[in-house]
């Protein structure tokens, strides 16, 4: 057992997050038999079995679950211990996977990395994007960027803006087809909805201090939220965006808002999440702070609305 190195404890944790070898020796760019080996050799040097296999993948046994857990408090140790002597050198290099959805990557995280790297040139980024929540600790993740009123106790979160959502319109949209005054003026104009989470096809507004909806029914329709802001800038209608895409757009003047005074932004924090054992490395600290300032310099609020409000 005392022949054991890190890196196999490592290992041994990827997979069982994973559940599959074949995922980790594409994540480490070695062949499945190698990391089938490691697996071996653990097994051999406590004597026990620590994973079946079968034709439904891995399952961890007693003793797998057991060694997994011993397994993380020791690398989580080295970690802490990194980022210890890390945070004594400051100097933030390496490569950090950030995740987002992929209208904040698009909108908010890329423009970001030319003055990100300008601040800090030995960092890389490496972006995982899509709208679906990601484990933080199954893809190997550094920051998770979270819209959410709720947050896991497993991490650490810290805030770098506020996010709501409202109604934009493209200028060409605008002219050709005039823009509603009420809410229920919706129904006479072409709408763009999120296939992918109805949800968001609920337009929430405040009216005279009340509390109403409006059921969007959407011409056009996409489950990505970075494709619904392209269709609204293309000027194929009215949609719903989170403000930290849509305002910078109307500086930009690609957009126009559409009933900013009687939208209910539904305002809720944007988070930086970090794994506990990690937010004190340097490149880890690099990016969350350049991050709150990027997205504090940028106005998430329309004016229209927080005058309403």
């Amino acid at each position: 057992m005392r022949n054991l190195q890190l890196d196999e404890l490592t290992l041994f944790v990827r997979v069982a997050e994973l559940g599959s070898l074949s995922a980790v020796a594409r994540q480490r760019d070695v062949p499945v038999s190698q990391v089938s080996r490691t697996l071996v050799r653990l097994e051999k040097a406590f004597g026990v079995r620590l994973m079946q296999r079968s034709t439904h993948g891995l399952s961890l046994t007693e003793e797998g679950r057991t060694f997994l857990e011993y397994s993380r408090r020791t690398v989580q140790t080295l970690e802490e211990l990194e980022g210890e002597f890390a945070a004594r050198s400051g100097v933030p290099s390496g490569k950090v996977r950030v995740a987002s959805s992929t209208v904040i990557a698009q909108y908010q995280l890329i423009p970001s990395l030319v003055g990100l790297a300008a601040r800090h040139p030995q960092l890389q980024v490496e972006l995982e994007v899509s709208d679906r929540l990601s484990d933080m600790a199954r893809d190997g993740i550094d920051i998770a960027i979270r819209a959410a009123a709720s947050l896991p106790e497993t991490v650490v979160a810290r805030k770098i803006g506020t996010l709501g959502r409202a109604l934009y319109a493209a200028p060409a949209y605008a002219q050709a087809n005039g823009l509603p005054s009420r809410p229920q003026d919706l129904a006479g104009h072409t709408l763009i909805t999120n296939s992918g989470v109805p949800l968001l096809n609920e337009w929430p507004f405040l009216v005279n201090g009340e509390r109403t909806s409006f059921s969007a029914r959407g011409r056009w329709s996409a489950n990505d939220t970075g494709m619904t802001a392209t269709m609204i800038v293309q000027g194929l209608g009215i949609g719903r965006l989170t403000t930290l895409v849509g305002e910078p757009l109307v500086r930009q003047k690609l957009l126009l808002p559409v009933l900013p005074g009687l939208i209910d932004l539904q305002l809720v924090p944007v988070h930086a999440l970090t794994a506990s054992a990690r937010h004190r490395l340097p490149k880890i600290m690099a990016c969350l702070d350049y991050w709150a300032e990027w997205f504090d310099a940028g106005a998430v609020t329309p004016a229209s609305a927080r005058r309403a409000r």
